[in-house]
């Protein structure tokens, strides 16, 4: 199933890019759609993700179509 994935901040930085669209086998959850777009690296502790504008858990399932975004926390001042 296709989703789309995003990428913030200094994690966008990382990658070398802000959006991508993979391939998820159904039933996928949001860490496997990490690991379908990074194989074996691993996917940082302090990352938050989000499913279709909704903060999530790596667990959360995600669905045909959905949009999953990964970004750091971010600090102001």
């Amino acid at each position: 199933m296709p989703i789309t994935v995003r990428y913030f901040a200094s994690l966008a930085e990382d990658l070398g890019r802000r959006e991508e669209r993979v391939q998820a086998p159904a039933g996928a959850t949001v860490l496997e759609v990490w690991r379908c777009a990074h194989g074996e690296r691993a996917l940082p502790a302090n990352v938050l993700s989000a499913v279709n504008h909704e903060y999530v858990d790596r667990s959360h399932p995600v669905r045909d179509g959905d949009e999953v975004a990964f970004f750091p926390p971010v600090t102001g001042g």
